[in-house]
């Protein structure tokens, strides 16, 4: 019965996450704002049990993906971000998946080893870092780590946000052509 009744509550959260985002054009204009904004310093355990903090990867280029084991967007969006760490390793670029309020063994087992990620993946156990990232006014029916799922971030080597994307389910992107494009433009500047 408790697992029916988890089952429900996760079905409702995701169709809920993808009702509101069918207008996240209109939302996402809103957040336009957060590019050039400091990215807010974190502190989270890995699969491994390390401590890893934003502060550690100063100097790089960071993409950060939020996600849920659950979630379809975030799991389309997975492999594109292993071959993006593979295509940009070289170029002072790390990858980060912040994983949302799911214990290690589910995250390890559906997110890590299911797509073979060679980055990476922070346990977000209560949603704090997650919610710290969410813009303000944007879909508020939501709590604030929910907003960011299958969100991504880029950062810069000064910390400073430069690339900030909702999920838009109508205009999903899952081979990250933008966030690719802004990273580009990034390095070609450097």
């Amino acid at each position: 019965m408790a697992l029916a009744k988890f089952s429900i509550s996760i079905l409702i959260i995701c169709l809920t996450v993808c009702l509101n985002s069918m207008d996240t054009k209109a939302q996402s204009s809103q957040v336009t704002g957060i590019e050039g904004e400091q990215a807010p310093d974190f502190s989270l355990t890995d699969l491994i049990g390390n401590q890893v903090s934003l502060e550690d990867f100063r100097g790089n280029h960071v993409v950060i993906h939020i996600a849920t084991t659950w979630c379809p967007f975030c799991n389309a969006e997975a492999p594109h971000l292993e071959q993006l760490n593979q295509d940009y390793e070289d170029k002072n670029v790390k990858v980060l998946i912040i994983d949302v309020k799911e214990p290690k063994d589910l995250v390890k087992t559906k997110l890590k080893d299911r797509f073979n990620l060679s980055f990476p993946v922070l346990l977000d156990s209560d949603g704090s870092v997650a919610a710290s990232f969410a813009p303000e006014g944007v879909l508020p029916d939501l709590a604030r780590d929910e907003v960011m799922l299958a969100s991504n971030i880029l950062i810069d080597p000064d910390g400073r946000i430069q690339f900030f994307s909702l999920l838009d389910s109508q205009n999903f992107d899952a081979k990250l052509v933008d966030l690719k494009a802004k990273l580009d433009e990034l390095l070609a500047s450097e």
